[in-house]
């Protein structure tokens, strides 16, 4: 999972010189009055674990990156607000030291391992094919495409794929079925910038796991705030 995120990470820097170019020099030909903001995107975050229970801590890479595509629907005669829906897919990794596994009868354990356990890995991975609807405001006109934006909007989605792994020395666990796991996803999100680079932030809605506890009795109410880059390709 990290060389995928490495990979992705690549071709983000690359995506965005390649089209920053592109959008300085072709796109100034040619003049649409009915133009909308059409757009691919693509974007890496710092995942900042939330509502954890007492002792837990981020250890390792905690990150993401998601891409997709928007379409863009102006709701005024100015065209400078506009409503988005699209459809897309996040990779999320959380590195902590929330241990995830089952006892012989199958059911879920939460452990929050202390300095005393050694471990080499220890993560929450999850992939979600979402579908982001954005409220968008921006002061592009038909012939200019460097214009601040501000989008504001909510994500639905499914994890269709999770897994917790740990790692130590003669051990490996590897957990990919956990009844306390919601695989709806729901997040509040907004990125504003100027041209080609914007901030982005996403908060969860919904924590991961229902009714989850740890073995000390601690509510499991595991959440996120994504902080990152977004990139968006007209």
């Amino acid at each position: 999972m990290q060389k995928v995120i490495r990979i992705y990470f690549i071709l983000f820097i690359g995506l965005v010189s390649l089209t920053a170019l592109a959008q300085d020099t072709i796109r100034k030909t040619s003049v649409d009055s009915l133009y909308r903001e059409d757009q691919f995107y693509i974007g890496v975050t710092y995942n900042v674990p939330l509502n954890m229970p007492s002792g837990v801590n981020t250890r390792g890479l905690s990150g993401g990156i998601q891409f997709g595509f928007v379409r863009d629907i102006p709701i005024n005669k100015q065209r400078n607000l506009a409503i988005a829906i699209g459809a897309g897919i996040a990779i999320d990794q959380f590195g902590q030291n929330l241990f995830i596994g089952e006892t012989p009868n199958d059911e879920t354990i939460f452990r929050v391992l202390d300095q005393n356990v050694d471990f080499t890995r220890n993560r929450f991975n999850m992939a979600i094919i979402e579908a982001p609807l954005e409220f968008r405001w921006r002061t592009s006109t038909p012939s200019s495409y460097k214009f601040w934006r501000v989008y504001a909007g909510f994500r639905v989605g499914y994890a269709y794929w999770y897994k917790a792994t740990f790692k130590q020395p003669d051990n490996n666990v590897n957990q990919t079925k956990i009844p306390e796991f919601d695989p709806l996803r729901l997040s509040a999100t907004l990125s504003f910038g100027y041209s080609s680079f914007n901030l982005f932030a996403s908060y969860s809605i919904n924590p991961f796991f229902k009714n989850a506890v740890t073995v000390d009795g601690e509510a499991v109410d595991f959440m996120t705030l994504k902080l990152g880059l977004m990139f968006y390709i007209l």
